[in-house]
């Protein structure tokens, strides 16, 4: 698999209104809201996209369910690093396979047009291998 770069850090928030107020409010990022507690922006140095992503939106979107399931550990973080093409992503997951990692959910595109499949990381965290059109110029 070759990653390309970094794509998103996103912190996992069971608060999504207390974490708003943290990163918005008192640190001042321009942090974009879509009306559904997810807050995102591309305009900080270092970062192609950081965001607030609600814990049920994570959950939804590797699980299908509002909730986060219960013998797995609560994730505070997500990662995603992208490759170069959005037909690299199911290879890249096939390979995290034969290497004896479990998937969360294989290859797959979203509705905004990102291709991606994840995993969760031996500390908890969401990793994604993605292929996003928007982060590619």
């Amino acid at each position: 698999m070759n990653i390309d770069f970094l794509a998103t850090v996103a912190v996992i928030a069971p608060e999504p209104i207390s974490s708003r107020n943290l990163y918005v409010e008192t640190l001042g990022l321009p942090l974009q809201g879509e009306g559904d507690g997810y807050y995102h922006s591309e305009e900080i140095a270092g970062c192609k996209s950081f965001g607030i992503w609600p814990l049920s939106q994570a959950a939804q979107a590797c699980f299908g369910t509002d909730q986060w399931p219960d013998g797995r550990p609560v994730p505070q973080v997500s990662i995603e690093f992208d490759v170069d093409a959005a037909a690299a992503v199911a290879p890249a997951a096939r390979e995290l396979e034969q290497a004896g990692h479990e998937l969360l959910h294989g290859a797959r595109e979203e509705p905004w047009g990102q291709t991606v499949a994840r995993l969760q990381s031996p500390e908890g965290a969401i990793i994604g291998i993605s292929y996003a059109p928007v982060l590619h110029s």
